[in-house]
């Protein structure tokens, strides 16, 4: 496809080399050029310096050809006007980044009456992803599918835990409970396990299950299941009052610490369920005054990634607490895992997520549609759910007699809201639902899934 990507922040360089790396023609407006040099220098983009709501500088990026227009700058207004350009000068699918709490609840009328096709909010999103790991304790990450039906949860082995030195055979007879192991990360290593796998102590296992059944299988295998009912958030930014909303909505108690006495007055008036501390977060003293100890969830939501990082690790000497930190620069990723930081989340690959998904999606040529998609293990596999629209290789034939890939499982089929985790035996059919999990490479439809 041809794309457009206006805006060559932190997201649009993300998207620029998620796009390009999956073959399409891409060309990112912005207009700094020094950013334009540093991302047609490490990706194979065309770059333009000039302003995205410029007719001209659109038609000099080829919008009359383009399929898909995505506006990342860092105004909300720019990019909405610069979807309604597009439009007008092409006929392009557009999808525009917005922020502003003020224009959340207009989202619907602003996407159907300026023809936007997707409108995304950064941290909201990270907010939702947050709210789940807090409502969910026991997993460092989750990733959802099938509306909810069926989750990906991360968690760590414990030397207490019974999957330490347990091999993966005998898991499902052991527990009497339907869960499919799709990934372990050991150290660097991502491992899409067989049978015959043995689990150690330190393994970040993920595994696909009903969210009931996940919480059976995390106290059958020893893992704490507690649930949150407070959560003290550092940082009163635009996630903050996204999430401290939505823990407000399920009955936890939110403490907001903010260093900005603006900031602490707007967020009182915005959310005034919440206890609004106006004060230094990274302060011990302070942390401790405020029941730091006592709390269940804690969230590190500065806009500095050092500073959430540092005060994470506080809360995890000082604390019990689930603890989640934002981070912005992904090049952190090998220092936080050696720290054992609980949980990260990283908003800039959250929205590169849904918009590839979409991208991945547009194509109507292929025999199925990428419904959802995640990178998970630092970018080193994809969990995909496939919606298959017509009968292909892989339809109709039991999946033991697929010539599957080595580095792939087929983690679940949703067949009209009747979940199956399956076996050998059973087949994919048109219709179906299917979650696939696949180490180091991209799939645009289902047939991808056979060795090519």
């Amino acid at each position: 496809m041809n794309i457009i990507i206006v805006g060559c922040g932190k997201v649009g360089a993300t998207l620029a080399q998620r796009l390009s790396g999956e073959k399409h023609n891409i060309s990112i407006i912005d207009e700094n050029s020094v950013k334009i040099s540093e991302v047609t220098d490490l990706y194979d983009v065309k770059g333009i310096v000039g302003n995205g709501v410029s007719f001209k500088t659109l038609q000099e990026a080829g919008i009359s050809g383009a399929d898909l227009l995505i506006a990342v700058t860092g105004s909300d207004e720019q990019n909405l006007l610069c979807c309604c350009i597009a439009k007008k000068a092409g006929s392009c699918k557009t999808i525009a980044r917005v922020r502003n709490p003020l224009y959340n609840e207009d989202i619907a009328f602003l996407r159907e009456e300026l023809g936007i096709s997707l409108i995304i909010n950064p941290e909201l999103t990270c907010a939702n992803e947050i709210a789940r790991i807090f409502q969910f304790p026991s997993a460092v990450r989750i990733e959802s599918f099938s509306k909810g039906l069926i989750e990906i949860m991360h968690f760590r082995v414990t030397k207490e835990c019974l999957l330490s030195d347990y091999p993966l055979m005998n898991l499902r007879s052991k527990l009497g409970l339907d869960v499919i192991v799709c990934t372990v990360r050991r150290g660097e290593e991502l491992i899409i396990p067989k049978g015959d796998f043995v689990f150690h102590e330190g393994d970040v296992v993920g595994f696909l299950a009903r969210p009931q059944t996940a919480t059976e299988f995390f106290k059958k295998v020893g893992i704490g299941t507690g649930k949150t009912r407070t959560a003290m958030l550092v940082g009163g930014g635009k996630i903050s009052y996204y999430l401290a909303q939505r823990l407000l909505l399920v009955g936890i108690s939110t403490k907001i610490i903010e260093t900005d006495n603006a900031r602490c007055q707007a967020l009182s008036e915005l959310l005034p369920k919440a206890t609004i501390i106006c004060g230094d977060g990274t302060d011990e003293r302070l942390l401790m005054q405020e029941g730091l100890p006592n709390v269940d969830g804690f969230a590190a939501l500065t806009g500095l990634d050092e500073e959430n990082i540092l005060v994470s690790l506080l809360a995890r000497k000082l604390s019990k607490a689930k603890t989640v930190t934002k981070i912005n620069r992904i090049n952190f990723n090998s220092v936080l895992e050696d720290m054992q930081v609980d949980t990260t989340v990283f908003p800039r690959l959250l929205t590169a997520d849904t918009i590839v998904r979409y991208a991945r999606s547009m194509n109507e040529s292929l025999g199925s549609n990428v419904e959802n998609l995640y990178r998970i293990e630092d970018g080193k596999a994809e969990a995909l759910e496939f919606y298959i629209k017509e009968p292909s290789a892989v339809t109709g034939t039991p999946i033991a007699q697929l010539n599957l890939r080595k580095d792939l499982t087929i983690c679940s089929i949703n067949r009209r809201g009747r979940i199956i985790l399956p076996g050998g035996s059973d087949e994919l059919k048109v219709g179906d639902h299917v979650v696939v999990v696949v180490k180091d490479d991209t799939l645009t439809e289902i047939d991808h899934i056979l060795q090519r």
